[in-house]
């Protein structure tokens, strides 16, 4: 039921995103001239803007996300800075409504290459090349918000990152130490064994009835693949039926699933039900990004979290992590052709990352982006590991491919027995070629 709307939204997102360009803006309009670029260096974080007025959006579930920082800057420079939360799903309606000629100043937004070209960055926001704040970013978050080597987004959040969340528990009692942490998918296979083997929890805890968490177990096998096989894959030079692709969903169907290292219910699973099993050590481990560190933060105290649960990297070959981006990591500022405006949305930035950055991220009790800044002290172990794994990590496909397909929801096919890994596969290129010729991407 659920894929072919799913498809018809991205395919409309392609074609909105189509008329977003001819619609918004004055197709002469460029980056020149002082009104898109106040040189970077005369921006004065705290520097008195009375009676300016900016507009911010974000999605429903991330409204409270810029609360401080809007606090602090209306204080400081006396501008005002109003939240609007535009309605779910937000990477289909935000397109929408700038092709009707509405727009913010400020907007959250996803920094990846397969999210930014949605609201047509070229045409549509402030360069933020040179900014104060871009130099004291650490490298990963330095490579997010660019495209075709112009930045469009400032990175005020740390991607997520995937890996492992384990419960020490069940670790303790199948007699396992760090010394046995995998260091590759195969080992980490070898290891769910040994946790069915010696104790009565399931290894992995599968979420099918949520479908979005299952694609994980595919990214990691893809870790291996070379930055030019995704530069071929993003000109239709190679395909999602590559061999490479096709071992990885074989390999999750046959060798983790089909092998009994999933929980029994894994068809209809949850991502709720999956901290909850975590927590009670009714599975050893979870596959998943930060979102699921959130779940159990909420939940459960720093000291809990200590006491029962861990987090290590990995990926197909090695013990390394994998960022995955996400839409309150990145803000955009518009071009809105108002001077003033477009200098107070830079002034919002240059304040954000500079004297509020290090209260946000306290306030918040988030990883900090700035190496000069240190994370929060008061942070779990677990969250302290992702910190430690992100210089090193690699890119999920959302930061490598120039659309990001569904490749949940043809898993999530394969699990109900409605497709075998092949045509997995080649359901994710035909939807990946399909969006990525209706955006006009060369070679499709």
């Amino acid at each position: 039921m659920h894929h072919p709307r799913r498809r018809a939204f991205l395919l409309a997102l392609a074609v909105t995103t189509a008329v977003l360009a001819s619609a918004c803006s004055d197709p002469g309009s460029d980056d020149s001239g002082p009104s898109s670029a106040a040189p970077a260096s005369s921006v004065n974080p705290t520097g008195r803007l009375d009676g300016v007025k900016l507009t911010m959006w974000t999605a429903q579930n991330t409204v409270n996300a810029p609360k401080q920082v809007i606090d602090a800057f209306q204080k400081a420079t006396g501008a005002s800075v109003s939240v609007q939360a535009i309605p779910d799903l937000y990477e289909q309606n935000v397109p929408t409504k700038l092709a009707s000629g509405d727009r913010p100043d400020l907007m959250f937004w996803q920094p990846s290459i397969s999210t930014l070209p949605f609201i047509q960055p070229q045409r549509n926001l402030l360069t933020l090349d040179g900014e104060p704040w871009e130099s004291k970013l650490g490298d990963t978050e330095r490579s997010l918000g660019v495209i075709d080597g112009k930045r469009y987004a400032a990175i005020v959040t740390s991607p997520a990152m995937l890996g492992v969340y384990y419960n020490k528990d069940v670790f303790k009692k199948a007699g396992l130490t760090e010394q046995d942490f995998p260091k590759s998918y195969d080992q980490l296979l070898a290891l769910g064994h040994k946790i069915v083997d010696r104790t009565d929890a399931a290894a992995f805890y599968e979420a099918g009835g949520d479908k979005w968490p299952m694609q994980w177990q595919m990214q990691v096998q893809l870790t291996d693949l070379k930055p030019q096989w995704w530069t071929d894959l993003n000109h239709n030079k190679v395909k999602w039926t590559d061999p490479t692709v096709v071992a990885a969903i074989t390999k999750y169907k046959d060798k983790l699933l089909d092998a009994g290292l999933a929980q029994k219910d894994y068809r209809t699973g949850t991502f709720t039900g999956q901290a909850d099993a975590l927590w009670n050590g009714d599975v050893g481990m979870a596959l998943n990004v930060t979102s699921f560190q959130s779940q159990l933060q909420a939940k459960h105290s720093t000291a809990e979290l200590d006491q029962h649960i861990g987090w290590f990297p990995i990926s197909n070959s090695s013990a390394t992590g994998m960022y995955s981006p996400d839409q309150t990591n990145g803000v955009v500022a518009f071009k809105t052709g108002d001077t003033k405006r477009q200098d107070a949305a830079r002034q919002f930035l240059a304040f954000w990352l500079g004297p509020d950055y290090a209260d946000y991220i306290t306030t918040m009790k988030i990883p900090s982006v700035e190496p000069a800044v240190p994370s929060p002290a008061d942070l779990p172990q677990s969250s302290k590991a992702q910190i430690a794994a992100l210089p090193t990590a690699t890119g999920v496909f959302q930061a490598k491919a120039i659309v990001a397909p569904d490749t949940h929801l043809y898993l999530a096919d394969m699990i109900f027995g409605k497709k075998n890994p092949q045509q997995v596969a080649q359901a994710i290129e035909d939807q990946f070629a399909q969006i990525a010729k209706a955006q006009g991407a060369p070679g499709f």
